[in-house]
């Protein structure tokens, strides 16, 4: 059957190394999290693998375990005990295209090493391609980090054509100039759907801040958008998820 036109559910979500705002440390209540909203990929963020604080798990193989998922994670940390990084989930055939590091300025040392991961879902034949990232804390950084993202290595690379979704923790308010940068060429799905208020997503008990995004390009339409709010999300991270329901044309 020829490809038209598919319905994805996609979220965005910083797990917190799977540290609950309770400090209880889990990785099924992140999964039931996710299992709730039935979404088809995951973009996930802040996720141990071997380290002695999270019991020695490798979080991102759990997840997709409890989900039924298929998963590729990137370490953007690596120590000699375990790593540290992002995952893309995803309940389609994926393939990884590219994972690595995301710069920071040459005078600037970053107290974390930032990273994106970069997968392309198997649609029938159609692929749409998927960078998942988690940017850093520093203004500067994040601007670099954004030229990169948004440069011929990731975004604007030949392979990357639409239909494409960038999603993660960027760290960036929506009045940022990181921000403006990435919607001069991308959607930002919470605007997409007229009359409706985009929904802050961190800290997730009070929250005070939009820093969780899901950006769009051609070929991608957004249905509807959603930051769920429950005793349960409140628990399982110190991030709220974002889902966006999006058809591929």
């Amino acid at each position: 059957m020829p490809y038209s036109e598919k319905t994805l559910r996609v979220m965005t979500y910083n797990v917190h190394s799977c540290t609950g705002s309770d400090g209880r440390i889990s990785t099924y209540r992140v999964a039931d999290v996710i299992a709730s909203f039935e979404p088809d990929i995951v973009a996930i963020q802040e996720l141990d693998s071997g380290l002695a604080r999270t019991n020695h798990e490798h979080q991102a193989a759990e997840i997709a375990r409890h989900l039924n998922m298929d998963f590729h994670f990137h370490p953007s940390i690596e120590v000699q005990e375990g790593e540290y990084g992002n995952a893309i989930l995803s309940r389609y055939p994926l393939r990884l295209v590219q994972a690595g590091p995301l710069p920071s300025p040459w005078w600037f040392r970053p107290l974390e090493r930032r990273g994106a991961i970069w997968a392309a879902i198997d649609l029938g034949g159609r692929e749409v391609q998927i960078i998942n990232t988690h940017f850093g804390h520093n203004l500067r950084e994040r601007l670099l980090q954004a030229e990169t993202l948004l440069g011929a290595g990731w975004a604007a690379h030949s392979s990357c054509a639409s239909p494409l979704v960038v999603c993660g923790d960027f760290n960036t308010l929506p009045i940022s100039s990181v921000y403006r940068r990435i919607r001069k060429f991308l959607q930002d799905a919470q605007l997409s759907i007229k009359g409706k208020k985009p929904m802050n997503t961190y800290p997730s008990r009070f929250p005070l801040a939009r820093i969780d995004h899901i950006f769009t390009g051609s070929g991608v339409e957004v249905m509807d958008t959603k930051v769920p709010r429950s005793k349960l999300t409140c628990l399982a991270s110190d991030h709220l998820p974002l889902i966006a329901e999006i058809e591929i044309r």
